[in-house]
């Protein structure tokens, strides 16, 4: 909180009334909705819901017989699955955008050397989140259902609804996308003298018992997907540290290169 009485606080008189709060709080998640309505009109003329939904299930349709279809047990299934995917691809394609409307909404309550930091903070945590789901999409899936398939008897015939599986496939972007929030997370910690970077070492073996606990709550009951998510998130737990040293360098010289030039 800003100090109106010291000179030297460069956010002091810059408090808002709580409704002005509210009402930017309001605008930004206008901001955000209208991106994600943009992205979603964009990807309805191309490819399609029809071609993000071919895309989506390509993983499974690999593993199924030879022009076999996933099947819709719900009468509405057909209509609402393909729109849920799209839907659900224009706020992943709008994710930058989002991020940075949160950052919007925070940036007059920050200092400039805050500001400085947080616009790289959402392009790379937008670009972990990406990699958390090609990661799903283009790994993890396939060895997921090879290892599935390897257990199905040879008299049943895997025909999965599409609706179940459209669901897990979200449940897994999701759990990957923020699992991979890990060195974004960690670093800031550190910045905002949290935790010590000594604490984090200390704490590597525990982190890591952790994070199989949330791989076997979040992921399938398979040991293939688990390990997919655990050692990912401990291997980012190692860069967030190493990250950190270097933040922490960057952005403290900066904020005591501004401290003397006022």
């Amino acid at each position: 909180m800003a100090d109106p009485n010291n000179k030297d606080d460069e956010l002091a008189g810059t408090e808002q009334p709580f409704v002005e709060h509210l009402i930017e709080l309001r605008n930004r998640l206008l901001y955000a909705i209208y991106g994600i309505a943009v992205v979603a009109l964009a990807l309805a003329f191309f490819p399609g819901p029809d071609g993000l939904l071919n895309f989506v299930a390509e993983p499974i349709r690999a593993h199924m017989p030879p022009d076999s279809k996933l099947i819709a047990v719900d009468v509405f299934s057909p209509f609402f699955i393909p729109l849920k995917v799209l839907m659900m691809v224009a706020v992943l394609g709008a994710l930058p955008w989002i991020m940075y409307q949160m950052w919007a909404f925070v940036a007059p309550g920050l200092y400039a050397h805050e500001k400085r930091f947080a616009l790289p903070l959402i392009v790379f945590g937008s670009f972990l989140a990406y990699c958390g789901i090609a990661f799903v999409q283009f790994f993890v899936l396939d060895k997921m259902f090879t290892f599935i398939q390897h257990f199905t008897p040879a008299s049943v015939a895997a025909t999965p609804d599409v609706a179940s599986y459209v669901q897990a496939i979200l449940s897994l972007y999701l759990a990957f996308a923020l699992a991979f929030q890990v060195p974004i997370v960690v670093m800031l910690l550190v910045r905002f003298e949290m935790v010590t970077i000594e604490k984090l070492k200390s704490f590597r073996g525990y982190f890591i018992v952790l994070a199989f606990v949330i791989a076997a709550i979040v992921t399938p009951p398979d040991v293939l997907s688990q390990l997919a998510l655990a050692i990912p998130m401990c291997l980012l737990y190692e860069v967030g540290i190493l990250g950190s040293r270097w933040f922490v360098r960057i952005s403290k010289a900066q904020e005591e290169g501004e401290q003397e030039a006022s």
